[in-house]
């Protein structure tokens, strides 16, 4: 009889040991399901169990009868790779009530924290609530594969004054040191933003477009920092109080499918910023704001920006860079395929005098202007109050390429402004195929340039005669001028 207590005793503990690690996953004594995922499934489906767990996966397949395989294939073929289970963390599941008031905080918390636990896990943010989050940090590592789906509406608190005392104001959803991240799905996160916009502190709202004194802290909405390998993808995004994305210290980044959505009048809402950040891809996405439609600061490598509609807004900018004598470097840009409309700059490189590096290998093919102000520009005298000093520095602006832009400008400036420094010049600017013609009134023919070196490869519209040929020598072996 007591051999026989130790006989069972074994499957029990087994039994035990299984229960366990199935609740690790979030299963209830239910069970699950043992069929596999579709590749690059979504949050939805799938059964819920208490703690928050749930499967996502396609429908069950029953097992193909032995005489109806194909020949030559065997379950364990490589042929016939096995997927990875997903357990999926609903937040309403783990407390989260979703009825656009009711702070739901902490069960994003514990839906990152169960999350990040597990391999190939899902937080899933359900279609049918609005959730209210105070300023949250997700914060890796993880393990692989994590995804955050957002398919209802996710916001911050309305306002300043609504504003938890003890929040950070300059940030509100934080996502650092993760490796493998994708945030995606059919919903929205709104940015509750106006009441940030009127602060007395931002540039629209003293007399003569000036400023009043008072505390000028407005959060980001979405900042990724010192992560990796991250995808963001079909999100509505929309009234930030400041920046709707941000990216410092992240590599390999895929942006795609986004909708960004601010007034023409909202300060500092750029669409897109990315610094200190390494191979970036930003894809079919829609901005609209009240600043630069996507910005690109320093430390930026190979920036790759496709089939992106832009306006209103300040365009497409690389800078500033250089502020207060730091050296910028940023090289290996591609803007290609795009579209801006209604904007106060089309393409522009901005740059602070007394900075010093370099920015390269700048490329804008086959871009559509409609209505723009400021074309082309670069301005290596930028300044926000006018009162700069002029300095002896720059940041050295060279090798930049402008093929195939065409459309219409505003004709209140001129379409093409080549504004570079009298001791660093810009060099080697190409324009091949540029015509851009008034949207409406008379035609502005008198292109600006200043210390501007480059070639005219086609003729263009307007044409560029003030181009100057060939390399100053005073960019001959300038260590300022260095990066990397």
């Amino acid at each position: 009889m007591g051999g026989g207590a130790s006989r069972l005793g074994l499957p029990r503990l087994l039994m035990a040991v299984a229960f366990v690690l199935l609740a690790l996953c979030g299963f209830g004594v239910h069970g699950r399901n043992h069929i596999r995922k579709k590749p690059h499934a979504g949050g939805g489906g799938g059964r819920q169990h208490r703690g928050g767990g749930t499967v996502v996966s396609s429908p069950a397949v029953p097992p193909a009868d032995e005489h109806t395989q194909p020949p030559g294939i065997v379950p364990s073929d490589p042929a016939i790779p096995a997927q990875p289970e997903q357990c999926v963390f609903d937040v309403r599941a783990l407390g989260a009530v979703g009825d656009g008031t009711t702070d739901d905080t902490e069960a994003f918390r514990a839906a990152w924290r169960a999350a990040c636990a597990v391999e190939s896990a899902v937080i899933s943010v359900p279609s049918d609530g609005t959730f209210t989050i105070t300023t949250t940090t997700f914060a890796g590592p993880c393990k692989p594969g994590l995804v955050f789906q957002v398919d209802g509406v996710l916001m911050p608190p309305d306002g300043p004054d609504c504003w938890p005392p003890s929040d950070n104001r300059r940030q509100w959803l934080v996502f650092s040191n993760l490796d493998g991240l994708t945030l995606r799905g059919s919903g929205t996160i709104e940015g509750n933003g106006e009441d940030w916009w009127n602060l007395p502190c931002k540039p629209h709202r003293g007399p003569n477009g000036s400023t009043l004194r008072g505390p000028c802290d407005s959060p980001t909405l979405v900042r990724f920092f010192m992560s990796r390998n991250l995808v963001v993808e079909g999100l509505r995004v929309e009234n930030s109080p400041e920046f709707h994305f941000r990216f410092d210290g992240c590599s390999d980044v895929r942006v795609d499918g986004l909708s960004i959505r601010s007034p023409a009048n909202s300060p500092n809402t750029d669409g897109i910023h990315v610094e200190n950040t390494q191979r970036v891809a930003i894809y079919n996405s829609m901005i609209s704001n009240g600043d630069d439609c996507i910005s690109i600061g320093t430390g930026s490598y190979d920036v790759d920006i496709q089939n992106v509609s832009c306006g209103p807004g300040h365009g497409i900018s690389i800078g500033s860079l250089g502020v207060h004598n730091s050296q910028a470097c940023v090289a290996n840009v591609t803007v290609r395929n795009a579209v801006i409309r209604n904007s106060d700059n089309g393409l522009r490189i901005k740059t602070w005098q007394g900075g010093m590096g370099s920015v390269s290998g700048i490329s804008f093919d086959t871009v559509s202007m409609e209505n723009v102000r400021n074309c082309i520009i670069i301005d290596q005298y930028y300044c926000l109050d006018k009162r700069c000093m002029n300095q002896s520095t720059a940041v050295h602006v060279t090798d930049v390429s402008y093929a195939n832009v065409r459309g219409s400008y505003d004709v209140r400036a001129a379409p093409i402004h080549f504004a570079c420094s009298d001791t660093v010049p810009c060099t080697n600017i190409t324009m091949s195929e540029v015509e851009l013609l008034p949207f409406s009134g008379e035609l502005v023919d008198d292109p600006f340039c200043w210390s501007a070196y480059g070639l005219q490869q086609t003729p263009t519209i307007p044409p560029i005669y003030c181009l100057q040929d060939g390399l100053p020598d005073s960019l001959l072996d300038n260590p300022d001028l260095r990066c990397r």
